[in-house]
């Protein structure tokens, strides 16, 4: 724990930013690209953070936890010239693929026209209603984009947040009535009660509903959900809105290059650098109480001291409040907040190396392979789910898990074996807390609970492909707690804490701090736990690097 120091240390640069996630990438460059020396510091041996690719099986190379593209900032791209260091990204040949259990099998893009067609064998009215949802879905995402890249208001008596709270009432009412409606609909039901409304067919809402879940600790009919399937529509790939891609090289390659840009601005990384506490100082007290404590530097936990009049934090809330500063230096009640903040997305996250392409038994309504480069969504009802997340609250685990599989081999041959392949297995729910009544002793530290839970993964896989057991020639498998220690997700948390109502804009992660600043004066937060939340978008990085410079200006 931090103690704080009566001597702060040289300063060595203008700003610290710890852990070199993309957030925190993002941010150093925008901060070294306006002058500033800019130190990065990241405790594992490779920079990325949880969007990285490494070799899991000898040959065999991919994403290790985020695993697909569309939420990363055009901008972002853009601006740090991500694709003048090799940045490419692929678009999927067929968006989602879903396996059913009658054998049949409902697959959606690559374009609308497709989507449309399939939609007709299962519904012509749902074929029919699907523009109009798309519109509103539209109009809910065009919302949301608005917001992205501005500052949560903190403080109405700061002529910039009343402002932006009258523009965002001005943007909403100038809306029609029944827009409005619908967009708070989004904003407060589950997605569940919204798609039932919408469609009859089981297979068209379970597409909808994963967006509602991925990530997420819950059931499609949970109250809020609706919102967390808003938040992966707003992305886009090469300019193509909704459309989901790959990085060529895995999502190591967004992070690779923001690594190279931000060196050519002059930052300073260092990995195998944990810091072991954040230094503050004491300032004679003013009107706010809080400003009387100030960020100074970082202690790493080889000893080595480092100071600056700006520390930036690209970790969850919990680490970075609980674990790096001392409990004296926050808020009481600032500090019961972070306590209270809800993490765990119930994530069980696999790679598999594969001798063999898996042979799915269901029929397709396509004769060309294209399913194997999609998003292949295990999950064949909005039923299914809400059972998946009731045996999970139950259990600890579901006893039918949500799977989503991909394949990013069949695009990217760079990281496979010739004639061998990757799968990615993004797999829910299973809860961080395994404790239960019946069985208190398990947790994920069990003797061969992990690799036990990964077997009954690829089990559920066979059922739906009966090749891919004995096609499996290598794996790596990350539990939530494994998540937790190996990539520093407090609770295993894919997002740095939970997308709820009460954790979104203003309020992430508390409000009066929804800002990118902290109680702590100098003290910044630019990682998933901030607005607009997570995904590898790269904006809490942007937006975080803006205040900070508007302070430096100041």
């Amino acid at each position: 724990m931090n103690s704080s120091s009566r001597n702060p240390p040289t300063t060595d640069f203008d700003a610290l930013v710890i852990g070199a996630g993309h957030n925190g990438l993002v941010c150093a460059c925008y901060l070294a690209e306006a002058g500033l020396r800019v130190g990065v510091f990241e405790r594992r041996d490779i920079v990325g953070g949880a969007a990285v690719t490494e070799e899991f099986a000898p040959g065999f190379r991919n994403s290790t936890a985020s695993y697909t593209v569309s939420l990363l900032e055009p901008k972002v791209i853009r601006e740090l010239r991500l694709a003048e260091h090799g940045l490419r990204i692929l678009e999927r040949p067929m968006q989602n693929f879903l396996p059913l259990p009658d054998g049949d099998s409902f697959s959606a893009g690559p374009d609308s026209a497709t989507t449309l067609e399939e939609i007709r064998r299962y519904s012509t009215r749902d074929a029919a209603r699907l523009p109009d949802f798309h519109a509103l879905l539209g109009r809910a995402v065009d919302l949301l984009r608005a917001l992205l890249q501005r500052t949560p208001p903190t403080d109405l008596r700061r002529v910039r947040d009343l402002w932006e709270v009258l523009r965002f009432g001005r943007e909403f009412r100038a809306m029609p009535l029944a827009a409005q409606r619908e967009l708070h609909e989004f904003f407060t039901r589950s997605a569940g009660e919204i798609l039932d409304h919408w469609f009859e067919s089981e297979p068209l809402k379970a597409l909808f509903g994963f967006d509602s879940v991925v990530g997420s600790y819950a059931s499609p009919y949970t109250p809020g959900s609706a919102y967390v399937l808003l938040h992966h529509a707003f992305g886009e790939v090469n300019g193509k809105s909704g459309v989901w891609g790959h990085a060529v090289g895995g999502m190591g390659a967004i992070t690779q290059a923001l690594a190279t840009e931000a060196r050519r601005l002059g930052v300073h990384i260092e990995c195998d650098a944990p810091v072991a506490n954040i230094i503050t100082t004491r300032e004679r007290a003013t009107r706010d109480a809080h400003n009387a404590v100030r960020a100074s530097g970082i202690k790493l936990v080889d000893g080595r001291i480092f100071g600056a009049p700006r520390i930036i934090g690209n970790l969850g809330p919990k680490l970075l409040f609980l674990s790096l500063l001392a409990a004296e230096d926050l808020p009481e009640d600032f500090r019961n907040h972070i306590e209270r903040w809800r993490v765990g997305s119930a994530t069980f996250r696999m790679n598999v190396a594969l001798s063999e392409l898996p042979k799915f038994s269901a029929r397709r309504s396509r004769a060309d392979e294209s399913h194997l480069g999609a998003g292949i969504i295990m999950a064949p009802s909005l039923g299914y789910m809400d059972r998946a997340f009731a045996s999970a609250r139950l259990q600890g685990i579901s006893r039918e898990p949500i799977v989503e599989m991909l394949i990013p081999s069949t695009l990217d041959d760079t990281l496979a074996p010739k004639g061998a392949h990757v799968a990615s297995l993004f797999c829910q729910h299973f809860d961080y807390d395994l404790a239960r009544p019946d069985a208190p002793e398990r947790n994920w530290n069990t003797p061969g609970m992990r690799e036990a839970t990964a077997d009954f993964i690829i089990d559920a896989v066979n059922d739906y492909a009966p090749n891919f057991r004995a096609s499996v020639v290598g794996r790596s498998a990350l539990s939530p707690l494994d998540l937790e220690e190996k990539l520093g997700l407090a609770g295993g948390d894919i997002f740095h804490g939970a997308l709820g109502l009460d954790q979104l804009w203003a309020a992430r992660p508390a409000l009066g701090y929804g800002d990118y600043r902290t109680p702590v004066g100098g003290l910044y937060l630019c990682g998933s736990g901030a607005h607009p939340g997570g995904g590898v978008t790269g904006v809490p990085g942007m937006n975080a690097a803006r205040e900070i410079l508007r302070d430096g200006k100041r």
